[in-house]
């Protein structure tokens, strides 16, 4: 969790807050999806997360790509932005936001697979036919959905 979140929870307590996140979609040259099982509710995402005070949304993306996934962003270009009532999300300990999130697609990207940061379980590339939408975490299912309407 974000410091900047951390700190906000300190005054709020669970209460909803509205939270800016970045995020990064990562595309191989076989065309499949990066995506990781998260730990704490075991639905499968990709990597993003909170903007911190001053931060680029950018380099927030790219931060949490390294972060969650141990790759490096060589590109990105943006894909679409996230927000309404279905990014309304309570996470397993309670915590409630209201995201807006700015999804970047990445193709040109280096490194090594790896997560580093204890947020994924398991990191694997899905071919568009391979994802099932119902295993896909609530509040990004409408991205996930958008990424196979345009890939597939």
């Amino acid at each position: 969790m974000s410091s900047y979140i951390m700190d906000m929870r300190k005054y709020v307590g669970h209460q909803t807050i509205i939270q800016c996140a970045a995020s990064i979609l990562c595309i191989n040259e076989q065309g499949q999806l990066l995506l990781g099982r998260r730990t704490d509710n075991h639905k499968w995402g990709y990597a993003g997360g909170s903007v911190e005070i001053d931060e680029k949304v950018e380099d927030c993306a790219k931060r949490e790509f390294l972060e969650e996934m141990g790759l490096i962003a060589d590109e990105i270009e943006f894909f679409c932005v996230n927000s309404g009532p279905e990014t309304h999300y309570v996470y397993p300990n309670g915590d409630e936001v209201s995201n807006i999130e700015i999804i970047y697609l990445c193709r040109k990207y280096h490194g090594q697979l790896k997560n580093q940061d204890g947020e994924m379980e398991e990191l694997r590339f899905f071919s568009v036919e391979e994802i099932d939408l119902e295993e896909i975490s609530p509040p990004i299912r409408r991205v996930v959905e958008l990424y196979i309407e345009r890939y597939r």
